[in-house]
């Protein structure tokens, strides 16, 4: 024949049909919002560094809490910028921590938002690093017992998930023998299990108050050049009783995350993290970038490669997006003109 009898075209001419053969489909159920909150009253302080997204008193985080479950988002992250910090981080696991004041005041007001904690240290230490130090390293197990002991903390206060980001060796296993022991068995474990010590957390640390008062997280977070080695701290942290399993950053690590989803069954999660949500801000700020079709593309890749859940400081815009829409595929996914 004089023209290949396969036209791709055929199933790109109109709306409707790129809407029935749409592979990849993005929903306000498979995001989740981060949120820091801070001791006070009445306190929305923005944080420059992440236009659009402030430190929140417990008081006051109900209002945006109530705001995002009216677009359409029910999960939560929570991070804490505690009163005051010690070699120890024994904010983390107080029991009047900022974390659990938050959680409580949030579960009192609101039971259907699904609250999840970060669980580490780094936010509470003087030293700023995720873990207890001893002689200028990080003592691995001594800080997993204080990582499992937050955890057991917020649960008690009524998170209905953990999340530990530490990257101590064994801390879900830690974790998972606290829980059980004090009546948590149906309290999930979200790992960062691919967490790598990325150029990318620079607008988080400015957030979360966390930048390391010495050295870095090398010896702890993984090697940007490294893949492999995910597999096999994904498979460690499966095989201690984590559920859920993420990839942190998620926009340079799409190889990563797509191996992971391709190894395992439990669901996968992806971190859309500070410096690729200013990167963009920044971007759109400017007019070089259209803001919307940019994170609609950007997440619908994470999801492409293989995340059922994509923790991202757009969950908000995202979810009004498309509901506003109603999934159409000329208005989510306008092409510019060039």
């Amino acid at each position: 024949m004089g023209f290949p009898i396969q036209r791709p075209r055929r199933l790109r001419s109109s709306d409707t049909i790129r809407r029935l053969v749409r592979e990849t489909r993005l929903h306000a159920d498979d995001l989740i919002y981060p949120l820091f909150v801070m001791p006070g009253h009445g306190v929305q302080s923005p944080i420059e560094a992440m236009p659009g997204n402030y430190h929140w008193s417990p008081d006051s985080v109900l209002f945006e809490i109530e705001a995002a479950l009216k677009d359409g988002v029910s999960a939560f992250l929570f991070f804490g910028l505690p009163e005051s910090k010690d070699a120890v981080g024994s904010g983390a696991y107080a029991g009047d921590g900022i974390v659990q004041q938050a959680l409580r005041a949030v579960k009192s007001r609101f039971p259907e938002a699904y609250t999840i904690t970060d669980v580490c240290l780094c936010e509470y230490t003087d030293h700023g690093h995720c873990g207890i130090i001893r002689d200028g390293y990080v003592d691995n197990d001594a800080s997993r017992g204080l990582i499992a002991r937050t955890a057991l903390s917020h649960a008690e206060a009524g998170a209905d998930m953990v999340a530990p980001s530490d990257m101590m060796d064994g801390r879900v296993g830690a974790i998972r023998e606290a829980l059980d022991a004090h009546g948590f068995q149906q309290t999930p474990i979200m790992a960062y299990s691919a967490k790598y010590a990325s150029a990318y957390y620079g607008p988080f640390r400015e957030a979360a108050h966390s930048a390391p008062q010495f050295g870095d997280r090398r010896t702890y977070q993984m090697d940007p050049a490294n893949g492999r080695e995910a597999l096999h701290e994904v498979a460690l942290d499966l095989s201690e009783g984590a559920d859920i399993v993420m990839v942190k950053p998620a926009l340079a690590y799409l190889d990563i995350l797509w191996r992971v989803r391709q190894a395992v069954n439990v669901p996968v999660a992806c971190y859309n993290v500070s410096g690729e949500f200013s990167m963009i801000k920044a971007a759109a700020a400017r007019g070089w970038i259209n803001e919307r079709q940019t994170v609609l593309e950007t997440l619908t890749g994470m999801r492409r490669a293989g995340a059922d859940l994509i923790l991202t400081y757009f969950a908000r815009d995202v979810a009004r997006w498309l509901r506003e829409e109603s999934g159409s595929a000329a208005a989510l996914y306008p092409v510019p003109g060039d």
